[in-house]
Parts: C-alpha cells; sequence; structure tokens
C-alpha cells in the first residue's frame, strides 16, 4: 500500500477550552446521566458522545467472557457487524474488552491500517460505509464479561488522533458513572415519574442529599446501612461517611453536584468503602440538578443521589483452581481478581484500602508465577478459567 493512499490523523494540538466547547461538554454530560435513570436516551447520548469524540457511529457494547463476539445495547449510525466477519480478528481486537478502565485504544493501535484494510471485514463491512478506524474505553470489567463504550471514525474523520483521544477521556467517566448506576435498577419507558417509588424499592443502598451533604431521604436498604453504623451515619441530619477520605470526597462531590453536572467531574464514582468486619462497598454518586433527574419527583433541595451497595469482588468457583495452580496467597489471589474487576493499580489500591507499591509488589509476584507480562495478561488468565453464567 502507498503511504500517500493511508488516511492520517492531523496533528493535534490542543486549544484552550472555549466557553462554548465547556457548554458543549456540560451539555453532553446532562443528558449521559439522565440516561442512568431514563434507558430511552441513551440513543441521544451516544449521537451526541460520538460527535464529541469525532465521529459517526457509536454504540455502548457489552462481551460475555470467552465469546468471540459482543452485543450492542444501544448503538447509532453504523450497521451491525456480522459474526463471521469479526471472527478472524478477534484476538488482534481483543485488546478493546482487556484495557485500563477509561483509557482510549485505537483499532490502529492494534492493527496496522495497512493490514485492517486487507481483510474481509474492512471490504465487506467498514469500506461500504465509509469507516477507518474504532476507539473505545472500557467502562466496566466482571470475571464474566467487559462493557466498553466505542466510536467509529469515517474517512472524512480520519484515523484516530490526540483529539478523539483527549475527547474520549473527558467523557468516558461520565459514560462510566451513568452505566454503572443505570445497572443497579432497569427503569423502562415512562418509568422516570416514579423514580422514587422504585428506587425506595431497590435493594441498594440510596440517599438523597442537598450540596451541604444534609441527609433528604434514604429507601429502606440505605437506611438499614446507616443503622448499622459502619460505613455510613447520620450525624446532625447529615450523612456521613466512617472513613475520614471518603468523607472529605463525598463533601467535594455533594458540593460539586450544586454547582452543576459537569462541576463533578469525575469524583463519585466507583468510591470504595469498607466495614469493620472488612466486608466492601462501592458508591457511586449522581447529579440530580437538571434535566429529567429534576423532572423525576425528586425534592428539589436534593443536590444528588448517592448509591452503595456491597461489592465483594467475585470470588468464581475457579478462584481456588487458579490459586492452586499457581501457587498464589490468599493475597495475591484477591489483588488478581482485583486486576479483573476493578481495572489498574492505583483503582486496585483504593478498593484493597492498601498503598499503590504494596499492589505493585504483588502484581510483579503475580507476573512471576504465572509467566504473564502485563496487567491485560491477568485479565486473560482469569477469563480463561471463568465459565460465564448460563441465560
Amino acid at each position: 500500500m502507498n503511504a500517500a493512499s493511508r488516511p492520517r490523523p492531523v496533528a493535534f494540538v490542543a486549544p484552550a477550552r472555549r466557553p462554548d466547547d465547556q457548554q458543549r461538554l456540560s451539555d453532553l454530560i446532562g443528558v449521559i446521566y439522565d440516561a442512568a435513570i431514563d434507558p430511552s436516551l441513551w440513543e441521544c447520548a451516544i449521537e451526541r458522545a460520538a460527535y464529541f469524540v469525532g465521529g459517526t457511529g457509536a454504540a455502548l457494547i457489552n462481551k460475555d467472557v470467552g465469546a468471540h463476539n459482543a452485543v450492542a445495547q444501544h448503538e447509532f449510525g453504523f450497521e451491525r457487524l456480522p459474526v463471521a466477519l469479526f471472527e478472524p480478528i478477534y484476538f488482534a481486537a481483543e485488546p478493546h474488552f482487556l484495557g485500563d478502565i477509561e483509557q482510549p485504544i485505537a483499532t490502529t493501535d492494534l492493527i496496522p491500517f495497512g493490514e485492517l484494510r486487507q481483510t474481509e471485514l474492512y471490504r465487506q463491512w467498514a469500506q461500504p460505509q465509509g469507516l477507518i478506524d474504532f476507539i473505545s474505553a472500557v467502562l466496566d470489567r466482571t470475571t464474566f464479561s467487559s462493557a466498553i463504550f466505542g466510536v467509529f471514525r469515517h474517512e472524512r474523520n480520519g484515523l484516530v488522533d490526540e483529539r478523539a483521544r483527549r475527547q474520549m477521556r473527558l467523557i468516558a467517566p461520565h459514560i462510566r458513572r451513568a452505566v454503572l448506576i443505570g445497572r443497579m435498577f432497569e427503569f423502562k419507558a415512562g418509568e422516570v415519574a416514579t423514580f422514587i417509588d422504585a428506587l425506595d424499592g431497590l435493594s441498594t443502598g440510596m440517599y438523597l442529599v442537598d450540596a451541604d451533604g444534609r441527609l433528604i431521604h434514604a429507601n429502606a436498604a440505605g437506611s438499614a446501612i446507616l443503622a448499622a453504623g459502619d460505613i455510613l451515619s447520620s450525624a446532625g441530619g447529615r450523612l456521613v461517611a466512617s472513613n475520614a477520605q471518603v468523607q472529605r470526597t463525598f463533601r467535594d462531590v455533594f458540593a460539586a453536584a450544586g454547582q452543576g453536572d459537569a462541576a463533578v467531574g469525575i469524583k463519585g464514582i466507583a468510591v470504595s468503602l469498607t466495614g469493620e468486619d472488612g466486608e466492601r462497598y462501592v458508591a457511586h454518586a449522581l447529579p440530580l440538578m437538571s434535566g429529567a433527574r429534576r423532572r423525576a419527583g425528586i425534592d428539589r433541595a436534593a443536590a444528588a443521589a448517592l448509591f452503595v451497595r456491597r461489592a465483594a469482588l467475585v470470588a468464581s468457583s475457579a478462584s481456588q483452581v487458579i490459586g492452586e495452580t499457581f501457587k498464589l496467597t490468599p493475597t495475591e489471589l484477591r489483588v488478581l481478581l482485583a486486576i479483573t474487576e476493578v481495572g489498574g493499580i492505583p483503582e486496585v489500591a483504593t478498593a484493597l484500602g492498601v498503598a499503590d507499591t504494596t499492589v505493585r509488589t504483588h502484581v510483579n509476584r503475580l507476573f512471576e508465577k504465572t509467566g504473564a507480562t502485563r496487567q491485560a495478561d491477568l485479565v486473560k488468565l482469569v477469563a480463561g478459567y471463568t465459565t460465564p453464567l448460563a441465560g
């Protein structure tokens, strides 16, 4: 292939953010957060996210461990990809599902464009639509499945460039927050008006708070957590975390939520809480000051909703086999499962309540014992021992 015929990413120098750019991002974040409680808005959200990143199509995609095909849960702007065309490039493209949480990966990072355009996938599916590249970020990963958000690049967009990566980094955390919260409950179109009634029936703890952290409402599961007084309590009418660092995070998130969606930034996503007995919980905060969330029958003083659920790492039936096969210590096995469930070293350190250096030491030992050389290899290792749940 002639080098001159290869689409090239345009050199990108990050410009100063203009006020209209900031407003565009803020508006997009608002639509994404609305989709957390109203799934009918996801198509609109991913369409706008596709244009924001610099593409013509996008999707929220789920893939079960061991499966060589993926399912688009919500999609926009492209024709469905036949499994038979994806199968030949599956192993080359698999890192899209194994990357670090929220970190962009382009297909042309994995397969040179000259090779990609020789595949039947490109000739029969991508080229007729004018598609030449794909950029994605992992939103969630368990021992059974992975979820990613991805954007397709058209010929007129060029190959994935630094601007596309920057835009993906800006928006991926917010899509992740909405997806993780949305998975805690399944609203159908038209049910948003009964938001509070639905939340009161959740097994997940839910709290409505104002910008100062004052507790406005707690559902039954949330009240039970407060009554236990282990990870959360109510003091002076405010929601208080037992851990001082977590409390600072909550205080900052609630205050920011009072200023609007974009002000929250990436704080308040997958906040780890650990009880005195070692029981782990995870919390996600959702701003409530605008859009469908404001119209969902919520007390207008509420600035944020906090969702709290048990988050024991998935220790599948395969974990014992993995531990015995590679002679892992209990701590090494916990770190291995955490890498699969949570992501990179900083996230695992937060989840387990230890220093980054401690996790890094255990990861190095895992490399020695398993023969892996990358964290993605460790994820593959666990996947290889895991049988997806039927149904």
